[in-house]
């Protein structure tokens, strides 16, 4: 999925990485040959309209002939890691070879012997903190918090966290979920406290929350969960979001209203989500063939198609490995190379401290 591309572990590899991107290497004639033997893969919870997935494994089956049996398009995380749980000793089509899930969901599940170890061949274009140094589970893609703006309300759209509090935007700011529960919502005020230089997790939180604070002081924060149509009914005229949530929305709106997505010039955080393969998968070799496809050049950019970033997305942009009509899609690519990625514990910490202190320090009641 999202790699950087592979150190030299030999003079041989050393020649390849020379003479053309790793990223771009097809997995060895041995893994094909074995996962074409196995004739199947098994997915859970990948809906075709979640970050271009439909396209993705079209491509995937496509290029190398392999079935997938795609089990509970809707599902979620939780039930990702129960379906693994469950066909422990299923080798049958009710047992999922590969899971997509949350950040904290990859840990958990090394912790509980639930994921067999694979490094994908472009394993050092990862981002370290976005994978477990033992191959475990690995980031897959991301977005960044980001400020969705309706511009036919807000002519000026804000271009960091401090132009949130000028008078000209009062009653205008929401973010896209409760911060007492929703992570999307954590996390911008997270990145609200980053942006204000702070860089101890809870000290974050804490600045964060002072952050909201004052901009609920100033008159611009409107207490409601903001959505595509709150943005486009002008109830909410800008939202803290996902950007890839943001670009969704921009689509579906078609221009009625039109809507601007602006990455903040500090603060950026990244929300990611991990791929794994189950340690009982009962087709291991397309289970890797899989992996090594989404974590191709090919494999990221299909998931950029669908706004959601690939992992090795920086590493893309560096060798000019992005179609221009994708860029043009997106906030400038600048913005996004100075993206941070929290690591769990520094989540947990910033979680902490927002979640319990929103109502003192903030006192706007979200719903």
């Amino acid at each position: 999925m999202l790699n950087r591309t592979q150190r030299l572990l030999s003079m041989t590899t050393a020649i390849v990485i020379a003479s053309a991107s790793l990223a771009a290497a097809e997995p060895s004639a041995e893994l094909i040959a074995a996962a074409k033997k196995e004739g199947t893969l098994t997915t859970i919870a990948l809906p075709h309209n979640w970050c271009g997935y439909g396209d993705v494994i079209a491509a995937f089956k496509a290029k190398y002939g392999i079935e997938v049996n795609e089990l509970n398009p809707d599902a979620g995380s939780g039930d990702e890691i129960e379906a693994i749980k469950a066909n422990k000793g299923n080798k049958g089509p009710q047992a999922p070879d590969v899971i997509d899930v949350g950040l904290s969901f990859g840990p958990s599940a090394k912790a509980e012997g639930l994921l067999m170890p694979y490094k994908v061949s472009t394993w050092d274009t990862i981002p370290d903190s976005a994978k477990d140094a033992e191959g475990y589970w690995y980031g897959d893609y991301y977005g960044v918090l980001s400020f969705v703006v309706n511009t036919d309300i807000v002519k000026d759209a804000p271009k960091d966290w401090a132009d949130l509090k000028k008078p000209e935007l009062a009653n205008s700011v929401a973010l896209a979920g409760d911060p007492r529960a929703s992570n999307q919502a954590v996390q911008a005020v997270y990145a609200a406290g980053l942006a204000a230089g702070e860089k101890d997790s809870a000290k974050a939180g804490a600045a964060g929350l002072s952050f909201f604070s004052e901009v609920n002081k100033a008159g611009n924060f409107v207490p409601v969960i903001g959505k595509s149509a709150s943005l486009a009914q002008g109830s909410t005229p800008i939202v803290i979001a996902w950007d890839y949530n943001g670009l969704s929305w921009r689509d579906s709106l078609k221009g009625n209203p039109p809507v601007e997505v602006v990455v903040p010039a500090s603060g950026v955080v990244a929300g990611v989500y991990v791929q794994a393969i189950s340690a009982f998968a009962p087709h291991p070799n397309a289970a890797k063939l899989w992996m090594e496809f989404l974590y191709s050049d090919e494999g990221q950019l299909g998931w950029l198609k669908g706004y959601c970033h690939p992992i090795r997305f920086n590493d893309l942009a560096k060798n000019n490995k992005i179609p221009k009509e994708l860029l043009d899609a997106l906030p400038p690519a600048a913005a996004y190379e100075k993206a941070v990625f929290p690591t769990l514990a520094e989540q947990e910490a910033g979680k902490t401290a927002i979640t319990t202190k929103w109502d003192a320090t903030v006192g706007a009641n979200v719903q």
